[in-house]
């Protein structure tokens, strides 16, 4: 599964996780993917999808 919004292509973010003593080490922030059975250009197909996406409505599922 790619680790990709097929919509807005939202993906992993890597950054640095600082301890209170000021350690760092590398953390990834991974976004809500589902896989949905969505309407494009028609069809239903499965994508992957942010919940940001299916919330706001950019996405229309097929049923």
């Amino acid at each position: 599964m790619a680790r990709k919004c097929s919509v807005c292509g939202k993906g992993i973010t890597v950054g640095m996780k600082v301890s209170h003593s000021h350690i760092r080490t590398k953390k990834k922030w991974a976004p809500n993917l589902q896989r949905v059975k969505a309407n494009i250009n028609g069809t239903p197909r499965r994508i992957v999808v942010c919940t940001r996406c299916l919330r706001s409505g950019k996405v229309q599922r097929a049923i």
